[in-house]
C-alpha cells in the first residue's frame, strides 16, 4: 500500500470523465487499498480514483475515517439509480484544501456498482453517505463540487487557486 498524492483543483485529470473499469484486477484492487490509505491520511470521508491521478470510475467511502472497517465502501463503475427530496449542507473536498460552500444534493438514492469481488452491490444511502456518493460520483463525471456553485463563487475560487499555483 501507499499514499498517493491528491490532485487541487486545475489539475485536467479532475476536469475529465473517468473510464468505466472493464476487468477487476491486482491492479485495481492496489489502487483501491492505495486509495482507502490516502483517504484515512488526509483525513477524509470520500476519495474517488481521479483525485489521485487514476481516470477510472472507482471510489472508496468511509464515514469512519477508518475507525470502523466495516463502514468502508469501495464500489467500481458506481451509478446513481434513483433520488430523491433535497438538503443543502456544507462540503468540501480534498481536491479544493480549505474551501467550504454549500452545495445542495439529493436526501437520498439508490446507487449501484461492483466490489472487488465484482459482485453486485445497490445500496440505499440517507444525508451525508448519500451526499458524499453524489460528489465522489461527480469527480468521475469530471466535476468538482465547486462547480455545483454560482458563476461567481465558482470564478472566485478557481482564481484563487490559480493564482496560487503560479506561486508556487
Amino acid at each position: 500500500m501507499a499514499l498517493r498524492p491528491v490532485l487541487t483543483i486545475g489539475h485536467e485529470t479532475l476536469s475529465r470523465k473517468s473510464a468505466p473499469i472493464e476487468t477487476i484486477n491486482d491492479g485495481v484492487r492496489d489502487l483501491a487499498r492505495d486509495m482507502v490509505e490516502t483517504l484515512h491520511a488526509a483525513p477524509g470521508i470520500g476519495l474517488s480514483a481521479p483525485q489521485v491521478n487514476a481516470p477510472v470510475r472507482l471510489i472508496v467511502v468511509d464515514l469512519s475515517i477508518g475507525e470502523k472497517p466495516e463502514d468502508l465502501i469501495v464500489m467500481v463503475n458506481p451509478e446513481i439509480l434513483a433520488q430523491e427530496g433535497s438538503c443543502v449542507r456544507e462540503e468540501g473536498c480534498l481536491s479544493v484544501p480549505e474551501v467550504f460552500e454549500k452545495v445542495t444534493r439529493p436526501q437520498k438514492i439508490t446507487v449501484r456498482g461492483l466490489d472487488l469481488d465484482g459482485k453486485e452491490k445497490v445500496m440505499e444511502a440517507e444525508d451525508l453517505l448519500a451526499r458524499v456518493f453524489c460528489h465522489e460520483i461527480d469527480h468521475l463525471e469530471g466535476k468538482l463540487f465547486v462547480d455545483r456553485l454560482s458563476p461567481l463563487k465558482r470564478s472566485l475560487i478557481r482564481k484563487k487557486f490559480k493564482k496560487a499555483s503560479a506561486k508556487a
